[in-house]
């Protein structure tokens, strides 16, 4: 039941999201990492989506969160890919790349696995709006995030899909927020 009732409230926070968005007659672009599409996806899942939103990056592969959406690569070189900074570019990646007016990056780790010394559930969300990068970031913490216990045990790693689900609800909190504080982005 409570999946169910998430996503009747998912999709009524993206249906606010176009109409923030077509209120100010600007777009919205994605640029996404551990959730495979998961984003754009739900971003897509109304009628309409294509009068605010650009389209999306799907960059699974680090390298690919370089060439593609435009992180710096000594970036990931140092920090790895699971960074607010990461974030953070790939928000403007996805704004500048996909001529948006609005961008939004996603990475973190799904599992079932830690990367790079950075644990399952760690997710790091950014937006970047008009102009320069002005947005907000949000860091989902893997403490945060349901653990499966087995009968009388402890709890482990949140499951992978849970973690996933999880980012693309953060994320969509975030982007309705950032657009309904940015009133005056009308792109010209």
């Amino acid at each position: 039941m409570w999946l169910l009732e998430m996503e009747v409230s998912l999709s009524e926070k993206v249906q606010q999201i176009h109409a923030n968005l077509q209120q100010q007659r600007a777009t919205l672009a994605v640029a996404e990492s551990l959730t495979g599409g998961e984003l754009c996806a739900a971003l897509t899942s109304v009628p309409g989506a294509s009068q605010v939103i650009r389209g999306g990056l799907v960059v699974y592969a680090t390298d690919l969160k370089s060439s593609l959406a435009g992180v710096d690569s000594e970036l990931l070189a140092t920090r790895g890919a699971v960074d607010p900074a990461v974030a953070a570019q790939l928000a403007i990646g996805a704004r500048d790349r996909l001529r948006a007016t609005f961008g939004v990056g996603l990475t973190g780790v799904a599992g079932p696995e830690e990367q790079d010394g950075r644990p399952v559930g760690e997710v790091h969300c950014a937006v970047a709006g008009p102009g320069s990068f002005t947005g907000d970031l949000s860091t989902l913490a893997a403490t945060s995030l349901p653990g499966r216990a087995p009968p009388g045990g402890q709890a482990t790693r949140p499951a992978r899909q849970d973690v996933r689900r999880a980012a693309v609800v953060e994320a969509i909190d975030l982007v309705l927020r950032a657009v309904r504080e940015w009133p005056s982005a009308a792109i010209g």
